[in-house]
């Protein structure tokens, strides 16, 4: 008899082996996956907004040299800027609305009727050259309100916008600039070195909501010119936008993702508890939302979205590059909704999923840096504005006019880390759809994490831990199907854990960037009320810390100079491992696991700026901070 629970342990693990066995057949990854960084929104000079602020010259074509490593001409200071490490791939993602037109009727560089150029051209013009060309312009664009009030469908509340007051309206020009911009991709487009990835921003802004998306296609030249790019002028529901991609889709062949962007001033829009209009979502809405956008913009110029302090309050890392300007030039006192931030989102997808049968909100994360400059600019040290204007530490207060904010406010971030087979353009789109890609602030922070239910210690140090990442379980991105067969009799067996997912996880500090100083595993699950909760788990640390009474981990310390910005990688870890089971796992409640890895302190670029101009550092935000990474997440459904 005393052979009887060998028998009955041997058993189960011979179960458990199938099962891992199975995941590997399932996956049919292939390890050999390269990391490739990019930026999925940026803007040049064929953006009415970037025009209308500083930026003349810097086309689509400087964009691509900068992202390549070349040196370019600012397009207002003029002196000679370059990023030291190219990028691997570049969406530009100039606004579908007025695509070049301003910037065509400036240097005049439109269809004219006889030799009379309209007097709205020539007052544009003066207007420009004055500094006002933002406040003539706005006549033909529809009026942010100040409240959107009750309404649960802030587009119908909104002005519609006016046409140019020019021949034409200025489609044609429309059409020119999009032939240019798609003709500059293919130029810049070598696959296996650099991906030039053709896109735009359809940018609904009803009532100062922000809800653009940033649309990206693998589609050439040739194919992207068969149409034009969809505005938030033909509609400003997102649904109008995805049929209208399905449309397209099929009757060119192209594939396309559209990105959500900066929720955190969409005014609980981006990711509200309905559709936009109020109408409440069904398993099909949801799944045609997740079908069009598989990943979201977490961190970007205009502030992190990953939580806020007043959503995640015992997160004491949660007040991060937070923003509170809207997009409009009267002031409204911020407010941080649920629909505001990805973490509160992919709670409330959770919920959603219950009710409904389907998730509109799983999504995986990425960084971007919204820059309008025409440069790619993410680093602390080498920042160049968001708009071309406050490129200067003695003009950052040129942004922002009439807002809460300014060039101080504005952070130094993000990229897209994107985990893809070849650096072109399939490849990429297909890591995007997949969600198989993360965000960091700006660091070239080397992330891996996978999600199963037979990773052990021996595997976060084993040289082939990709291998067994991808055979015993999925990457960032995926699901995982369980529990496994018999996950009651490991129980018994071995404990709570036996039958609890268990994660591998992996990161490693950018070579030129600064030590890293811990792990964390964000989890959020549907609690049995049916509400959902979240923790942050601290899980791989540096140095010789421990977990205190309270919980929490101490901090890692701070070696920054405030009188150089200087800093030393005296404390912090170079690569941190980790296999973590969740010690709180209910398989039969939905949940999400993603991973969040923090840098050691080092100097923003704002007080990198104050002491170049030998003043004291902005107050708008500390002046330093702890650069980040955030996986897409793994999900759990019983």
């Amino acid at each position: 008899m005393r052979g009887v629970p060998g028998l009955r342990k041997a058993s189960a693990l011979l179960s458990f082996a199938a099962f891992a066995i199975g995941v590997a057949e399932a996956a049919l990854a292939d390890p050999s996956r390269q990391l490739l960084w990019g930026d999925t929104h940026l803007h040049t000079s064929y953006s009415f907004d970037a025009f209308l602020n500083g930026n003349r010259s810097a086309d689509p074509d400087t964009a691509y040299r900068w992202a390549k490593g070349l040196p370019v001409i600012h397009p207002y200071h003029r002196a000679r800027v370059q990023l030291e490490t190219p990028l691997d791939f570049l969406v530009v993602a100039d606004h579908a609305e007025y695509l070049g037109i301003i910037r065509k009727l400036y240097f005049g560089e439109y269809e004219r009727e006889g030799d009379e150029e309209p007097q709205f051209v020539r007052h544009l013009r003066a207007e420009i050259d004055a500094g006002r060309g933002g406040a003539v312009f706005s006549g033909v664009l529809p009026a942010a309100k100040v409240e959107p009030g009750e309404t649960r469908d802030p587009v119908n509340d909104q002005g519609q916008p006016n046409p140019l007051p020019i021949p034409g309206g200025g489609e044609p020009m429309r059409a020119t600039a999009w032939s240019e911009t798609t003709a500059a991709a293919d130029r810049h487009n070598e696959p296996g070195r650099f991906t030039a990835m053709i896109g735009w921003e359809w940018s609904s802004l009803p009532n100062g909501a922000n809800l653009h998306r940033v649309v990206m296609t693998n589609a050439d030249g040739e194919i992207a010119r068969t149409f034009l790019p969809y505005r938030s002028t033909d509609s400003s529901y997102p649904d109008d936008l995805w049929a209208w991609l399905d449309k397209t889709s099929q009757s060119t062949g192209a594939g396309f993702v559209a990105i959500p962007h900066n929720p955190n001033i969409s005014k609980g829009y981006m990711f509200g508890a309905t559709a936009l209009d109020g109408t409440p979502y069904t398993a099909e809405s949801a799944r045609t939302r997740v079908r069009w956008e598989p990943v979201a913009e977490v961190t970007q110029y205009k502030g992190d979205s990953e939580t806020h302090p007043d959503l995640s309050p015992d997160d004491p890392f949660a007040d991060f590059e937070t923003y509170e300007g809207y997009i409009q030039t009267n002031v409204q006192t911020y407010k941080a909704s649920v629909g505001d931030y990805a973490r509160s989102a992919l709670r409330r997808g959770l919920e959603i999923e219950e009710q409904v049968g389907a998730n509109p909100y799983k999504f995986g994360m990425i960084g971007a840096t919204d820059s309008h400059s025409g440069l790619a600019a993410a680093e602390e040290d080498n920042f160049w504005g968001k708009m071309a204007v406050d490129s200067t530490p003695e003009t950052k207060d040129q942004f922002g006019v009439g807002r809460v904010v300014d060039g101080w406010n504005i952070g130094a971030q993000g990229l897209a880390g994107v985990w893809a087979e070849a650096n072109d353009r399939d490849s990429i789109l297909a890591a995007f759809q997949r969600r198989e890609v993360y965000a960091t602030t700006g660091p070239r922070m080397q992330v891996r994490f996978f999600g199963g239910w037979g990773f052990n210690a021996r595997d976060a140090k084993a040289a082939d831990f990709v291998e067994r990442g991808y055979a015993k379980g999925v990457a960032m991105g995926g699901d995982l199907a369980g529990p496994p067969p018999n996950s009651g009799a490991l129980t018994r067996l071995f404990g709570e854990s036996a039958g609890a997912p268990s994660f591998l996880i992996h990161a490693a500090k950018d070579p030129k960037s600064a030590n890293l100083d811990r792990i964390q595993i964000v989890k959020g699950w549907l609690a049995r009320d049916g509400k959902s909760r979240e923790r942050v788990y601290d899980v791989a640390w540096s140095g010789d810390r421990a977990i205190g009474s309270d919980g929490a981990l101490e901090g890692v310390g701070n070696t920054v100079n405030l009188e150089t910005g200087a800093y030393t990688n005296d404390i912090g870890a170079a690569e941190l491992a980790q296999v973590w089971t969740d010690p709180d796992f209910d398989p039969g409640t939905r949940a999400f696991y993603y991973v969040r890895v923090l840098e050691i302190p080092t100097a923003r670029h704002s007080l990198l700026d104050a002491v170049a101009l030998q003043g004291e550092p902005s107050d708008k935000q500390p002046p330093t901070l702890q650069e980040r990474a955030y996986t897409s997440p793994i999900w759990y459904t019983p």
